[in-house]
């Protein structure tokens, strides 16, 4: 059953992430400033291992007791070491059956954001099919709810914290962003997070999704979100719009007509809730647009990375 998983949606269009780091997209239409190439240090898993603050410090942290329960902290460039930043949580790609931290979140990432003073945390969660999809949902929001209970100490402002996520990583972060019942069991909910970045993913309106890609793949995502409308609504972060949000989202997507449908449908929704919902579309065709999207953002060659800055940005100044 894992392989016919992994096949089906893999196969379709979400969906397996590369290995971050090459390749290039259509020539830039913007450039950001190119920065020195990054070296990051490795550490057991564990808990919080403190370092030195800079873009070649890198922290694991538990947030649970399962091995995939941890999120890699890089701390941000910043005068003042120890001052609160605003940080960017970077949730990984994989169909929701594979991806992990170390290898999709993309070294370019790391380096720009740190040098930029952003905190960068790039997190892991369980796998399907050994736990279901509300699972990886919660864990993204018990690692959200621990950067905000540890806020003090690792020095980020968590007025200020940004989710962003790729593929299966977008829909989790975009649903942690908009179902109250998952920060709610700590004691929060969606509004307390700043902004949401979501980078050509699917699933944002399950049963519209299952339609657009036809039976074939239509079946994988049966198999991940369930054969019953009512659960697949229930996952849908458009299912959402009308409870409390985070305050901002920005929808990247490439060249993919389900991606490019999926983040109209979706901001379309927010936009009508009252949401301050921006789309934005880049060049890049089929897995490898999908792929590169994620893997260049921060690159000087990516045409997605100053205008990601500049919402950054914006949206840190509102939150601050």
């Amino acid at each position: 059953m894992t392989r016919k998983i992994v096949s089906l949606l893999a196969s379709g269009a979400l969906l397996m992430p590369v290995a971050t780091g090459h390749g290039a997209l259509a020539a830039p239409a913007v450039q950001a400033a190119p920065a020195p190439a990054a070296k990051v240090a490795t550490t057991p898993p564990g808990t919080v291992r403190k370092a030195a603050f800079g873009a070649a410090a890198k922290n694991e942290i538990a947030f649970g007791a399962h091995p995939l329960q941890r999120m890699d902290f890089y701390p941000g460039a910043s005068a003042t070491p120890g001052a609160p930043l605003p940080t960017i949580v970077f949730v990984h790609g994989g169909a929701w059956v594979g991806g992990d931290k170390s290898d999709s979140t993309g070294a370019a990432k790391i380096r720009h954001y740190t040098e930029a003073g952003y905190n960068l945390v790039s997190v892991n969660y369980r796998l399907l099919p050994e736990v279901d999809l509300e699972d990886q949902a919660a864990d993204l929001a018990a690692a959200v709810d621990d950067l905000m209970a540890n806020a003090k100490t690792l020095g980020v402002d968590k007025r200020r914290i940004v989710l962003m996520g790729h593929s299966a990583g977008a829909h989790l972060s975009a649903l942690v962003a908009t179902d109250p019942s998952l920060l709610k069991a700590h004691g929060r909910n969606p509004a307390d997070i700043a902004g949401v970045v979501l980078l050509d993913g699917p699933a944002y309106d399950v049963p519209e999704q299952i339609t657009d890609v036809g039976p074939l793949i239509g079946f994988g995502f049966q198999v991940a979100f369930g054969g019953r409308t009512g659960r697949q609504r229930a996952l849908s972060p458009a299912s959402h719009v009308e409870t409390p949000n985070a305050a901002r989202f920005l929808l990247l997507h490439v060249e993919r007509p389900d991606s490019t449908r999926q983040a109209r449908i979706f901001a379309d929704d927010l936009t009508r809730a009252g949401v301050d919902a921006q789309v934005m579309a880049f060049p890049g065709r089929g897995m490898e647009g999908h792929n590169m999207l994620n893997a260049m953002l921060g690159r000087v060659d990516s045409p997605a990375t100053v205008p990601v800055d500049t919402w950054l940005a914006e949206t840190f100044r509102r939150a601050g």
